[in-house]
């Protein structure tokens, strides 16, 4: 096998990797999931020794909100695309600050209230959640704007 043809198969895979979108009834499936899990997360709390249900939930939302995300609109066009990845990018750079600048805050919080508070970072959830909702945020909103 020659190189180019190596260097053709991986392009033309990256490429079906980046065009790779759910069809829009997985919208609707994704926002289901979600909602479902929402209540299902505020129900947990009501019971006792339920702890141990809290990471499935977390990943069940997460794959809920992954679905509405990679979900096609009814008219997917090349104007679509483009604030997709717009929010794609927004999402990644905020969530980059998030990550950075959320233990500071909360260890100055804990400093000012006089807390014994060491500076601790976060959960994998709560950096993907904050990705994914801002995503869909800017998306929306991106989409709006742009009527």
């Amino acid at each position: 096998m020659s190189k180019q043809s190596i260097c053709e198969r991986e392009r033309s895979q990256l490429e079906k990797m980046n065009k790779f979108q759910l069809g829009n009834r997985f919208k609707k499936i994704g926002f289901t999931i979600a909602i479902a899990t929402f209540i299902l997360m505020i129900g947990r709390k009501f019971v006792e020794n339920s702890e141990w249900v809290r990471p499935i939930l977390h990943g069940i939302l997460l794959i809920g909100l992954l679905m509405i995300s990679l979900s096609k609109e009814k008219l997917e066009d090349e104007f679509i695309d483009s604030l997709r990845a717009q929010s794609y990018r927004l999402a990644f750079v905020l969530a980059i600050v998030y990550s950075l600048v959320q233990p500071i805050i909360n260890y100055a919080v804990a400093s000012l209230l006089n807390q014994d508070d060491e500076l601790q970072g976060f959960s994998y959830f709560q950096v993907l959640f904050f990705m994914l909702i801002v995503q869909l945020l800017f998306f929306w909103q991106l989409k709006r704007m742009n009527r």
